[in-house]
């Protein structure tokens, strides 16, 4: 299991692209991974026959465990992932922790884990789960040590805290209550660490569990929700000038890049340069610290197909110019949808945009992504008649391209009056447009 960020312990293997006995190459895909932040395919290490498979889908592991042995030419077996160093003694650090298969999660029925040792090795993996199992326990009010855990060295993973609110905490009901009237019963039941309410479904319902993404998503978005304040600001932009900056360029861009030419590389250019003047909009809240970010991240919402949202993030954006802008995004997009994405290819963002114009909305109020203070909606690009103020003062009736953009802000550290200058001076810069 590849270290996937600094931030990420673990990682389920969702499936296997290969079976045992078939040839490898390296660098092939061979298996695919779900973390609490992407989907990823991991490639082969080295060239060879698929000789073993230690791990099995659905079966999360922490990272560094070895999932499969490739046998290679010279007939030596080798991990499909890095395997540390043997178990260390107490004093080492969790990190240096043993690979073996994982262990099947543990039954409502298994008995318990012996309790470790104060300050043993076992007991301090345990509380040194994963960031996300971490703030579901403290969120839910369980102690860690007290788990007994599937992971390596007792170690405890999302599902075993799962499991254990769901079949621990008493006032949970197993199941909805008969209603005399027919209509469901609603019920909490712990999810995430969260009392989520649960209905009954009705004769010809159809019940669709959620979908891994789903789920992921839905907890990003409780998580944002409940760490930022939210506000959000409204202004309507005048794309006139773009619009036929862009229509004199589309053809020639085209030709050369081989790229369609859209409106967002335009509009990220021009956020880019009102960052620099506003840096508390390119910052991260880090406890009582605000960290005013050097780097421009932009990171940009991709809707998916069916269902579900991701969020890849273009590095460096502000050395990039309309064509490196344009192939950047088009890249992380396709990539997005084709399920091609790396863990880094999502994290690290300072800010992010995002376009449900291009469904039609006019405007919306979105959730501001964890680890940023602001993101940009943008509205649907469409021509609109507008009363236009001459120099001698007469008004006329033109028609313009115009869009409604919403920032959302966290107002933490984001005072309105920051965010309003922002979206003035992006206004400006985007009305101005010369080329």
């Amino acid at each position: 299991m590849p270290q996937m960020g600094e931030s990420i312990a673990e990682g389920t293997l969702s499936r296997w692209l290969k079976k045992i006995g078939d040839e490898v190459k390296r660098d092939e895909p061979i298996f695919e991974i779900s973390t609490d932040k992407v989907d990823a395919e991991i490639p082969a290490p080295t060239a060879g026959v698929l000789a073993e498979i230690i791990v099995h889908e659905g079966t999360t592991v922490p990272v560094n465990a070895v999932v499969a042995r490739i046998e290679t030419e010279k007939g030596a077996a080798v991990g499909a992932a890095a395997a540390p160093a043997p178990a260390a003694p107490a004093k080492a650090a969790p990190s240096s922790a043993p690979t073996a298969p994982a262990a099947a999660a543990a039954s409502p029925a298994a008995p318990a884990r012996p309790a470790a040792a104060a300050g043993s090795f076992e007991e301090r993996i345990r509380t040194k789960s994963s960031p996300l199992v971490r703030r579901m326990a403290a969120d839910a009010g369980v102690e860690l040590s007290a788990l007994s855990g599937s992971g390596i060295a007792g170690r405890v993973t999302k599902k075993d805290l799962v499991d254990y609110l769901e079949k621990g905490v008493p006032a949970a009901p197993t199941a909805p209550a008969a209603m005399p009237s027919g209509l469901p019963a609603s019920i909490a039941v712990p999810v995430g660490g969260h009392a989520e309410p649960t209905f009954a479904p009705w004769p010809g319902d159809v019940v669709e569990p959620m979908s891994k993404i789903r789920r992921l998503t839905a907890d990003h978005m409780r998580q944002a929700r409940q760490v930022a304040a939210h506000v959000t600001s409204f202004f309507e932009i005048d794309l006139t000038r773009v619009a036929k900056l862009r229509a004199g360029m589309r053809a020639g861009f085209e030709a050369e890049t081989g790229q369609k030419l859209t409106f967002l590389p335009f509009i990220m250019r021009a956020v880019i340069e009102n960052l620099r003047r506003h840096p508390v909009l390119n910052a991260t809240v880090s406890g009582t610290d605000v960290i005013l970010r050097k780097r421009f991240n932009i990171g940009i919402a991709v809707a998916l197909e069916p269902t579900g949202l991701i969020v890849p993030v273009l590095k460096d954006a502000d050395g990039l110019n309309l064509t490196g802008l344009t192939r950047g995004t088009n890249d992380l997009a396709a990539r997005a949808r084709s399920k091609k994405l790396s863990p880094a290819d999502v994290q690290d963002a300072t800010f992010t945009i995002t376009n449900p114009g291009v469904f039609g909305s006019l405007m919306g109020t979105p959730i501001i992504p964890v680890g940023t203070t602001a993101i940009l909606g943008l509205g649907a690009i469409e021509k609109r008649p507008k009363v236009i103020t001459g120099a001698d003062g007469e008004d006329t009736i033109a028609i313009r391209t115009c869009a409604y953009f919403s920032l959302s802000f966290d107002h933490r550290v984001v005072d309105g009056a920051d965010a309003d200058r922002f979206m003035a001076d992006l206004k400006k810069t985007l009305e101005s447009v010369t080329g």
